[in-house]
């Protein structure tokens, strides 16, 4: 019995110095790409402030093959959105800002997890040719340890994505 107690206790004191070690770890995780599109500002534009242009581009616009996307109408600008509901999962996604030739802000918000405040910054290149893109996605993590630890790898699991998101985005504009 003296056994169990020990370890009971030392369960507790484990968690509470990883609840106490978690709060040094920061609150926030922050995911960002960028790259260039050979392509005109207006031309990237176009598919990055309208919902239904996203799923030309977008990894995370089909998160699962079955689910139906409902959108908002119109589709494209400040305050549209779409939403999906399927057997993974379902969310939404709302434009809380657009301007033309500088991009948009939006917010991802899936069930079940925190929102993501994200954002697709557009700059012409020096040339005037091509368009520089600046994409970040911000993650609120919490108080809890676990979700906090997951902030270490945010970059590692959503960076790679966000990359073939932009590649994609890359041959949809610069094959227009």
């Amino acid at each position: 019995m003296r056994l169990f107690k020990l370890l009971v206790i030392g369960v507790i004191i484990l968690c509470g110095l990883s609840f106490l070690l978690s709060l040094l770890f920061p609150s926030t995780a922050v995911v960002e790409r960028t790259g260039v599109i050979n392509a005109p500002i207006d031309t990237v534009y176009a598919h990055v402030s309208n919902l239904r242009a996203w799923d030309g581009w977008n990894p995370w616009t089909r998160p699962d093959s079955t689910a139906t996307l409902v959108y908002s109408d119109p589709a494209a600008g400040t305050g549209a959105w779409y939403s999906w509901e399927g057997k993974l999962n379902s969310g939404k996604v709302t434009i809380l800002d657009s301007a033309p030739g500088k991009g948009v802000h939006y917010l991802l918000d899936i069930k079940g997890v925190r929102p993501v405040n994200s954002g697709i910054e557009l700059k012409p290149t020096a040339d005037g040719k091509g368009t520089a893109i600046f994409w970040h996605q911000e993650i609120k993590l919490g108080l809890l340890p676990w979700w906090k630890l997951r902030g270490f790898v945010a970059d590692k699991i959503y960076g790679p994505v966000m990359e073939s998101g932009l590649t994609k985005l890359s041959q949809v504009c610069e094959h227009r």
